[in-house]
């Protein structure tokens, strides 16, 4: 099945309708700049009470919100890097495995789609490089191999890394959703997602997971009840279709 991401998680009872609709994971950002950025000890309070299945991730710009993670008790963590020449995920390679309560932390890079410094040849080459290290990684190197499992694929923009509510041009990303599944390389699907469209974005991409913030809101940070039931249901729908 695919998995389902609710992001950008600002209170205990979204989070808590997201885990009873159906999503695998939720999203807590810690940014300062996002309308939905959280604190540190609110999300902690928001993890405790939540069921254990579902993950949880903390999302990062450049970094930000690193010290969140020993301290809430996150199962992953999501890193937009848009700074030039920063490692991807640098600051999450250096939070190591002791951080986590679980042993294997899920860890997501977000990229952008719409930005001229990263057009699809740029995100072609940067997922060849992945799934060719992922190849040359030793089994001794868990963490490592945890970094390059997993790209999201976002229409986010410098002033604004996600939740902008659009969506980029699927089907030119079908070239590198093809190189990630030959690369062994997750792909997640982000950027603009309703109800009303996943279903044709599974269909166009075939990713392995999905992830929304604003389509299912009803203003930024507060989430509308019915369009994360609808959002959860057109996806297993889809993938009922495709099973």
């Amino acid at each position: 099945m695919t998995w389902i991401k609710i992001c950008g998680m600002t209170n205990l009872a979204d989070a808590l309708l997201a885990a009873d609709a159906g999503a695998d994971a939720v999203g807590f950002v810690f940014y300062e700049k996002s309308p939905r950025n959280i604190g540190v000890e609110a999300a902690r309070e928001i993890v405790e009470k939540l069921p254990a299945a579902v993950e949880k991730i903390g999302v990062s710009v450049n970094g930000s919100g690193v010290e969140a993670v020993p301290k809430v008790g996150l199962t992953g963590w999501q890193s937009y890097q848009f700074v030039a020449g920063e490692e991807p995920m640098s600051s999450a390679k250096a939070m190591g495995l002791g951080c986590f309560p679980n042993q294997s932390p899920r860890f997501l890079l977000s990229l952008r789609m719409n930005h001229r410094a990263e057009g699809e040849e740029e995100i072609l080459k940067l997922v060849a490089g992945f799934a060719n290290l992922r190849k040359n990684l030793r089994e001794e190197s868990p963490v490592l191999t945890g970094l390059m499992s997993t790209i999201v694929l976002d229409s986010g923009n410098l002033r604004q890394p996600g939740g902008t509510g659009k969506t980029f041009d699927w089907r030119k990303a079908v070239p590198i959703a093809e190189e990630m599944r030959r690369g062994g390389i997750n792909l997640v699907v982000a950027g603009g997602l309703t109800p009303e469209n996943v279903g044709e974005a599974i269909e166009i991409l075939k990713p392995w997971g999905v992830d929304v913030v604003s389509g299912v809101e009803a203003r930024p940070g507060k989430k509308d009840p019915e369009k994360v039931r609808a959002f959860v249901r057109a996806v297993r729908e889809r993938d009922g279709r495709t099973a």
